[in-house]
């Protein structure tokens, strides 16, 4: 099947699709919306940017086309779970997007909003519910809605479900649910506890994998390069002032982390923006604005938001720090490659993360050549230098360095400090540690990407797969 309309699209969400510049399927529309147009259940193995959000949203679209029925006061006809606030947001917009000369109702309700203006939406009842777990309970024990008429229900990103500790107010959620009612499946990865906990809830589904699991996506160029002595900040910001740099997300696993990165870079001249649990969602979603507007050329995020990060032309993803867990750095770097287009992922890996880095390479199942790095100093005007300035150092000079002395001492001051939230653990793992230079004993410092191209100019050795298709046609996220 080669168009929407092949696959049973209604002629009023036909119209929307062609308004939106949509044309082809992705692979798991292709694959995912002719079951769903028969009421199956389904499991769908899918990392984001693959078009999973259209997977469902189109056929749910299509039967409410055809039934033509008013949901009742306080009742929702068809209910999409997320993880958090940003996934829920785009996921209501593609629905809006979709059914717009429909006439449905959306309504979204998450967390960090007002609770008031959530209540009077779901009064008059609606369509489609897009929700984050506990703030539909909250509203679920107040009375404000009810789910034993509800027709369909939609569980996405169940890994990251999993991870955030939402699997037993979904289990509650699901109770209230109607036994006969049409239920989907989405998950990036499938570890034992989600295909135990997709068992649970699915009747004979119907199973769609667009990838393999837990593999990253194709079209990502991925590269490491190894910084020894504290010089991240440094090599990030030449980084970031490359040209083809043109929109760029960096990923940090704390929250001070990110607001640090963000301070170090506006003082660089690099536009940027953070997105962290400790916004407001208001906050959050200015951000996001921002970023794709472009008024900030770099976002910054830790991983509680990566997940709802969708935003077209991402050129870059940067992971200033290894994620912990190894999933989510395939969900950090598919923030870039999407809807067919091709994106590249520098990594930047301090010795202590090499257990990360190693874990990650077997998750994915690529092993990726890293680059030597020698400490430099960092950038001139940084919050860094105004620290060893009021210590009557020279601007570059780190802490505890002499005048003369060569990179590649003790950490930057505050690389070691706890996160916050944290259980006691040092930031980034270094457990207060000095930095060592056990890797550039003996090496020349060389030159800072002296190739004038991309930090690919390195041998980095990253794989690069062949992708989809290229040809041109636009498809839906």
């Amino acid at each position: 099947m080669t168009d929407f309309a092949a696959l049973g699209v209604a002629e009023t969400i036909l119209r929307a699709l062609s308004k939106e510049g949509y044309e082809k399927p992705t692979p798991i529309q292709a694959q995912a919306i002719p079951d769903l147009m028969k009421g199956r259940d389904l499991l769908g193995i899918a990392q984001t940017g693959t078009g999973k959000t259209a997977a469902f949203a189109l056929p749910i679209l299509t039967r409410f086309a055809a039934e033509r029925k008013v949901a009742e006061p306080r009742h929702a006809r068809a209910l999409v779970m997320a993880p958090t606030r940003e996934l829920a947001a785009q996921i209501s917009e593609s629905f809006r997007a979709y059914g717009r000369f429909m006439g449905i109702h959306v309504a979204t309700v998450v967390g960090g909003v007002s609770y008031g203006g959530q209540v009077k939406a779901l009064q008059r009842g609606v369509d489609v519910l897009v929700a984050t777990p506990g703030r539909l309970l909250d509203h679920m024990d107040a009375g404000n809605i009810r789910l034993d008429k509800t027709d369909i229900v939609v569980l996405d990103e169940a890994d990251h479900m999993f991870d955030l500790g939402f699997i037993v107010p979904i289990r509650k959620i699901m109770a209230k649910l109607p036994k006969k009612r049409q239920s989907l499946f989405f998950s990036a990865t499938m570890p034992k506890e989600i295909a135990s906990l997709a068992g649970e809830f699915l009747n004979n589904p119907v199973e769609v994998s667009v990838t393999p699991v837990a593999t990253t996506a194709e079209r990502v160029r991925q590269e490491v390069i190894m910084v020894d002595g504290g010089a991240k900040q440094t090599i990030l910001v030449e980084l970031l002032k490359r040209e083809e740099f043109q929109r760029t997300i960096v990923f940090t696993r704390t929250k001070r982390g990110a607001d640090r990165v963000c301070k170090t870079l506006d003082h660089s001249g690099i536009p940027s923006a953070a997105i962290h649990g400790n916004k407001s969602q208001g906050q959050r979603q200015r951000a996001l604005e921002d970023f794709k507007q472009g008024k900030a050329r770099v976002l910054v995020a830790t991983d509680i938001a990566a997940r709802g990060i969708d935003v077209s032309g991402v050129t870059h993803v940067v992971n200033f720090e290894l994620p912990e867990v190894p999933e989510n750095y395939v969900h950090r770097i598919g923030r870039t490659a999407r809807a067919g287009n091709e994106g590249v992922a520098v990594s930047l890996c301090e010795n202590d993360e090499r257990g990360m880095l190693r874990g990650i390479e077997k998750l994915t199942r690529n092993t990726i050549t890293a680059i030597e790095r020698r400490a430099s100093p960092p950038p001139a005007g940084t919050p860094y230098d105004e620290r060893v300035a009021k210590r009557g150092g020279r601007p570059g000079q780190r802490p505890g360095q002499h005048n003369g002395q060569r990179p590649g001492g003790r950490a930057p001051q505050g690389h070691a400090e706890r996160a916050a939230g944290a259980s006691g653990k040092p930031h980034g793992g270094h457990h207060g540690k000095p930095h060592g230079n056990s890797n550039a004993a003996g090496k020349p410092a060389g030159n800072r990407f002296a190739n004038g191209g991309r930090p690919g100019g390195f041998k980095s050795g990253a794989r690069r797969g062949s992708g989809g298709d290229r040809g041109g046609v636009t498809t839906i996220n």
